[in-house]
């Protein structure tokens, strides 16, 4: 698989790519690396991973970090209800060999594998998703290490479980925290920004087919102009997309300062930010070109 074919896949899914972002797929699944996407909020990271499963054929396989996030909830954990009515009906059959018991109690039948797990124990390389690293814990990292070096989990129980297949990881992170060297060193890395105007206005238009020509090229002048506002949530291009379907459903074909207002709550996710922008509104509206009635 060459460098056209992983850019024409992930235009045929519909992701509107750049150039530097099909050879960062193409290096990490030609070098068999994670890549770790970093970026602000809402401008692509996630959909990445989605789209390479589906342009491949393959599973989406997702972690989704938190603080607390450990081993029992990422890597596989023991059914130990399971484990537990084993251990009565054994003792019902009066079952005397202890490793018998032993080697049956810690097997594949009660063994949950979570994500990281389900991962190497495809026979189809899966994309591996972990969404949102820097949320987790510190601590959490190391778990990965072993993974992203050698492609195999070490359960103490069993022992270690070579990956049938390596699957194709992208890591993501909003920079909430700075992640480790060692967790770095083992990735690729990509970062991308809000997208420029021409490539966020074709965004709108193959994501909204339905969105008038005008109302998507004000939108987007809008959307280009809030971003450079003092905000303490920035709107991604997540927050384009859900405003240019919400007008359209609304059949809607231009902007004008009532609807701007009545539905900022779509675009801003903080009331500092909805009241500072209806303040600014009329400026904004004239950088945009946009008059209070058309």
């Amino acid at each position: 698989m060459n460098l056209d074919t992983i850019k024409s896949l992930l235009q045929s899914q519909g992701y509107i790519t750049d150039d530097y972002v099909s050879m960062s797929v193409f290096l990490a699944m030609t070098l068999n690396k994670a890549l770790l996407i970093e970026g602000p909020a809402g401008v692509g990271k996630t959909e990445i991973a989605k789209v390479m499963a589906k342009a491949l054929d393959t599973n989406l396989i997702r972690l989704q970090c938190y603080e607390g996030l450990d081993s029992n909830h990422a890597i596989y954990e023991w059914n130990y209800q399971q484990q537990l009515l084993f251990l009565k009906m054994s003792e019902n059959q009066e079952l005397s060999n202890t490793n018998l018991l032993e080697s049956q109690l810690f097997s594949d039948k009660f063994l949950l594998k979570r994500p990281l797990l389900q991962a190497i124990s495809q026979e189809k390389a899966p994309v591996l998703l972990i969404d949102e690293m820097d949320r987790a814990d510190e601590e959490f990292e190391s778990f990965l290490l072993e993974i992203l070096s050698d492609w195999q989990i070490t359960i103490p129980e069993i022992g270690t479980i070579q990956a049938k297949s390596i699957p194709h990881v992208i890591i993501t992170g909003n920079r909430n925290r700075e992640l480790s060297e060692a967790l770095r060193r083992r990735c690729l890395y990509l970062w991308i920004d809000y997208p420029e105007f021409d490539k966020e206005l074709e965004i709108v238009k193959q994501k909204v087919p339905q969105i008038d020509a005008q109302l998507a090229l004000q939108i987007t002048k809008f959307m280009q102009h809030l971003r450079h506002e003092k905000l303490n949530k920035v709107p991604g291009i997540a927050e384009t997309l859900d405003w240019a379907t919400a007008l359209a459903a609304m059949h809607f074909d231009h902007l004008d300062k009532e609807i701007i207002e009545s539905t900022l709550g779509v675009i801003l996710k903080d009331w500092q930010d909805i009241r500072n922008t209806q303040l600014s509104l009329s400026e904004l509206m004239e950088k945009v070109g946009v008059t209070s009635r058309l």
